[in-house]
């Protein structure tokens, strides 16, 4: 499959059959990938797909709901969760500098809820 994409050396399509919650489903899912498809068997791109998926899912959003609850969104509005979402991930990116000294999430957060001129700081430094 040829994808104009930058970077992309190749594409793959899985298609997923089974049932959910009791109904059945079928879908075709798109990856793309800048690695030549030659390097591994179809079975070796399976286990990459599986294993990127459950890396997103087990570093970034459970992080992202246990700490920051962003499952308990209950907006409709795309714009909104969208927005909501970018900032939850500025608040990763902007806290892993300060990791250390702060330690987990939850109380870099804490720090910068007490002090206004703190968060300031953090959003106002140059990168």
């Amino acid at each position: 499959m040829e994808v104009d994409f930058p970077h992309a050396r190749c594409a793959l399509r899985v298609h997923h059959s089974g049932t959910r919650d009791g109904k059945p489903f079928d879908e075709t899912r798109y990856y793309i990938s800048n690695r030549p498809d030659d390097v591994h068997s179809l079975q070796q791109w399976l286990q990459h797909v599986r294993n990127h998926w459950a890396g997103v899912e087990n570093r970034l959003h459970w992080r992202k709901d246990a700490c920051l609850r962003e499952d308990h969104t209950r907006s409709r509005n795309p714009n909104l969760v969208g927005a909501l979402a970018l900032l939850r991930n500025a608040l990763f990116a902007i806290h892993q500098p300060h990791h250390e000294h702060y330690g987990g999430l939850n109380g870099f957060t804490e720090a910068v809820a007490a002090d206004s001129s703190f968060a300031y700081r953090l959003i106002t430094r140059p990168l």
